[in-house]
């Protein structure tokens, strides 16, 4: 969260299309090539979060994982999760000035292979929140069709702790 948190704050208060959220990179950290979260479609400021990952095939894991059947690994699902989470949190106004970083995985199941074309769908709950850390879960799915679900904990720091 950056100086401009007023005007992230005001779009996403007053959104009423997809168009008027704001893009990841405004809320997050991340940055290409780790940024896995492409765009927001639903965002209830420090509640829940609904995302997009658009799986071009061009990303570099996939010529490894595996080659000739490549496959969006589970762990990378688990962190567009985190993201997403992430997103939740950034946008409450009670966390300015204030970062959530992963703190741990629970209950993690992968349901499906996820491929190169496929849109996945990043949909984040936080269920606990206070002023040091939070609880929340997440689903990833294709279509409709769960690829990955699981329950995370974050901590929150102080933004410019980490300069």
């Amino acid at each position: 969260m950056s100086g401009s948190f007023a005007a992230v704050s005001d779009a996403v208060n007053d959104s009423a299309s997809e168009s008027d959220f704001p893009s990841p990179d405004e809320l997050l950290p991340h940055r290409a090539p780790f940024l896995l979260v492409d765009e927001i479609v639903e965002l209830e400021p420090g509640e829940r979060c609904v995302a997009h990952w658009h799986l071009t095939g061009d990303e570099a894991f996939f010529a490894g994982h595996f080659p000739g059947r490549p496959t969006l690994p589970g762990v990378l699902m688990v962190e567009a999760l985190a993201q997403t989470v992430g997103l939740a949190a950034a946008s409450a106004s009670s966390l300015e000035g204030k970062l959530a970083l992963f703190g741990g995985i629970d209950k993690a199941r992968f349901r499906r292979q996820v491929t190169p074309g496929e849109t996945l769908r990043l949909e984040a709950t936080i269920d606990r929140l206070s002023a040091r850390a939070g609880r929340a879960s997440g689903t990833a799915s294709v279509e409709g069709q769960t690829a990955c679900e699981a329950s995370m904990m974050f901590l929150i720091a102080d933004a410019n702790d980490l300069d």
